[in-house]
């Protein structure tokens, strides 16, 4: 193993055991790249042989070529299927469902996979501040056409801030979480709607028992770069959009504390804090999903 792994994370891919399905970050990703292991980093498998078998984990039905190993399953009724490299548990392999013409289908455990992105130039950026970084995350990079989402701070005055230094209160910073995305799969719109529906957007002074100006509500908006969106999306700037859902809420009764802010300079976070909650196996304590739109 050549990466400090989490309790979940060891329990899954040295202790064998299985994440719950449906709560894997990759069950439903279907953007452009490859999957490698979490533990060595060795490539296991390319995008274009995932599919969706509805069976709650991320399924493919080709690996690349000597990547992963198969061996009988301490049950002895299974084949399980290990990085060839580090053996580090990945899921089973089944034969014979029919779901695509391969007839084979690798059911692997999203935490031992590291999704690596084939980026393009016609991906957009959007910044996005709810309370906690870590249940941000935890919702947005679930949003299919979500290439890529990264922890951090913005909208502060210190260069290089920490978490730290920012959780003090004096770095004028706010948790965010930069999200990368496909315009042709997901609209802006569509990611400010569930960026409301997962946190109370109307709390002034934080996000549930997270009181400070660091866990404030906001949008930070980027128009320099959303032509092409544009052209698809009425022409509407991403202030505008994220404006008019505001005036939206607002005749539906809600009051709304949301900042929108012009784009500012994002700093990452630490490594520690990045898919914060697939790491520990756990879900949000202060975000939670409800359909407003």
């Amino acid at each position: 193993m050549t990466t400090t792994l989490t309790p979940f994370e060891h329990s899954v891919l040295i202790g064998k055991s299985t994440e719950a399905p449906h709560t894997g970050l990759y069950v439903n990703t279907k953007s452009e790249g490859a999957y490698h292991c979490k533990a060595c980093d060795a490539k296991l498998y390319n995008s274009t042989d995932k599919f969706d078998s509805r069976c709650g984990w991320p399924s493919f039905d080709q690996e690349i070529a000597g990547a992963v190993k198969k061996i009988p399953d301490i049950d002895g009724r299974r084949v399980e299927i290990i990085c060839n490299k580090c053996s580090g548990h990945l899921g089973h392999v089944f034969e014979g469902e029919g779901f695509t013409d391969k007839n084979t289908r690798h059911c692997v455990n999203s935490i031992s996979l590291k999704f690596v992105p084939k980026l393009s130039p016609q991906y957009l950026k959007a910044v996005f501040a709810s309370g906690c970084f870590w249940g941000t995350e935890y919702y947005m990079a679930r949003i299919p056409g979500v290439i890529q989402s990264t922890v951090g701070y913005a909208g502060g005055h210190l260069e290089n801030p920490d978490y730290k230094s920012v959780c003090g209160g004096k770095t004028g910073h706010l948790e965010c979480v930069e999200i990368t995305y496909d315009p042709s799969l997901v609209s802006f719109s569509a990611l400010c709607k569930m960026f409301f529906e997962t946190h109370n957007f109307s709390q002034e002074n934080g996000q549930g028992p997270d009181i400070g100006q660091q866990y404030l509500s906001a949008v930070f908006y980027d128009d320099s770069k959303s032509s092409d969106e544009n052209k698809s999306n009425s022409d509407k700037s991403q202030k505008s959009v994220i404006e008019e859902l505001i005036s939206t809420l607002q005749k539906k009764g809600h009051k709304v504390a949301t900042q929108v802010r012009p784009a500012a300079k994002f700093w990452p976070a630490e490594l520690e804090h990045r898919q914060y909650y697939e790491r520990q196996g756990s879900t949000p304590y202060c975000h939670h999903f409800t359909k407003i739109f």
